[in-house]
């Protein structure tokens, strides 16, 4: 068990943590959360070496991927860095990547009725107009769950705000900052249900947030 108690915030730095070998030869993981060894609910940062792969498996309660660097692979098609991909419950893939990649992944975390497959090349995805100078690009939602990738331009200052429902960030460029702290580029974040912040950036910063998929009744 590592981090599953949902009422509490949590925050790891992963440009500080250690790799750890995973059962596949050249395939290292930083985990962030989880359940059991291998198997249930899983959130990782996860690295192929160049050639590494990974015997198939199913996903029980899906898997939801961030490629962060290089290309991730599998039998359905190549994802480069950039890409956002949810495989629903009940799937399975052998993955692979030939010339190395890192990946931000997520597994056992869907509602069984949640079936949608998606591929987004975030790349080339437009931005739309959010709140105050935010430009957001949605990426997936289901009943209460919202996952989206966030670009705040420099000197950016949300509203202060609670979360139904949680909230869950990974820092992908630039600092991400509230009341309670500042997180670089690779900090992961995840807040309970009905916490609250005053976020705020000095430098043009992009994450990826999902919101209202934490447990309410840790509370």
């Amino acid at each position: 068990m590592l981090n599953m108690d949902f009422s509490k915030k949590v925050v790891v730095r992963t440009t500080e943590e250690e790799w750890v070998p995973s059962p596949a030869g050249g395939v290292l993981r930083k985990p962030l959360a989880r359940e059991e060894a291998e198997r249930g609910h899983a959130t990782s940062v996860v690295r192929y070496e160049p050639g590494a792969s990974f015997k198939r498996h199913e996903h029980p309660l899906g898997e939801e991927i961030l490629v962060l660097e290089g290309v991730f692979s599998d039998e359905t098609g190549d994802y480069p860095a950039g890409t956002y991909l949810r495989n629903p419950p009940g799937s399975g893939h052998a993955p692979f990547s030939k010339e190395g990649c890192t990946i931000l992944v997520k597994l056992h975390q869907f509602d069984e009725r949640d079936q949608s497959t998606v591929r987004i090349d975030t790349c080339n995805t437009p931005w739309l107009p959010g709140i105050g100078g935010l430009e957001v690009m949605p990426l997936h939602e289901f009943e209460h769950e919202h996952v989206a990738l966030v670009k705040w331009p420099a000197k950016e200052i949300f509203q202060p705000h609670r979360h139904f429902g949680g909230e869950e960030i990974f820092v992908l460029s630039g600092e991400f900052c509230d009341e309670h702290g500042r997180y670089p580029a690779g900090t992961w974040i995840r807040s309970p249900h009905m916490s609250q912040h005053h976020p705020f950036v000095d430098e043009e910063t992009i994450i990826w947030v999902k919101t209202g998929h934490l447990p309410i009744e840790a509370h």
